[in-house]
């Protein structure tokens, strides 16, 4: 993996900065954000590369000495939401204990990566499956669900696991459409989203 694929600082080359007129560096990870955002805003097909560069502040010959083409970029914006997601899963929380016990870990630590990685998780929930990359992301969001089903199946014997598996993620998901940063302690989201899932709204 190479300096700019890290993020670190090294091998950053300088862009002009929106507000200041300096030169801002910018590495690979900084370039998958702007993709992203720009991906939410205009939809995946109809973003350019020259939208992204524009976006970027930068050359579409620069853009392409980091990635070779917007669905490369595609593939690091979904990567880093699924690898959010399925990190959850590999949680000592998540792995032992009782089902339900489990199942909450999993939903608040959703909860929390949503959050944490809004644009990366936003696009990643309105994937339309036009591309290969797209196909791929999709199969492994019904993976992550499919654990969720099982789960469910363990704590509740008397309901279709798929389908509370789906309301459930339906709940957590529709997060996307309202929660912004700021708006709302994250930490306070979580405690709702917890209480609602496992306590009820109406008791």
């Amino acid at each position: 993996m190479t300096s700019d694929e890290r993020g670190d600082g090294a091998g950053r080359v300088g862009r002009p900065g929106r507000r200041s007129g300096h030169a801002e560096p910018y590495t690979l990870a900084s370039l998958v954000e702007v993709a992203a955002q720009a991906f939410n805003e205009r939809g995946y097909d109809a973003t350019s590369m020259e939208d992204l560069s524009r976006a970027a502040g930068i050359t579409k010959s620069s853009f392409y000495h980091h990635v070779s083409g917007k669905e490369a970029l595609l593939r690091a914006a979904l990567d880093r939401a699924l690898d959010g997601l399925f990190g959850i899963l590999a949680e000592p929380d998540a792995v032992s204990g009782a089902p339900v016990d489990r199942l909450r870990h999993i939903v608040r630590r959703q909860v929390e990566v949503l959050g944490t990685e809004l644009p990366y998780v936003t696009l990643l929930l309105r994937l339309r499956g036009n591309t290969e990359t797209e196909r791929w992301a999709l199969a492994r969001r019904r993976e992550f669900d499919q654990t969720i089903a099982g789960l469910v199946a363990a704590v509740r014997d008397d309901v279709d696991p798929v389908v509370a598996a789906r309301l459930l993620s339906g709940t957590v998901n529709s997060l996307i459409e309202w929660y912004r940063p700021g708006r709302m302690a994250l930490e306070d989201l979580v405690e709702a989203v917890d209480r609602q899932v496992f306590e009820g709204l109406l008791r």
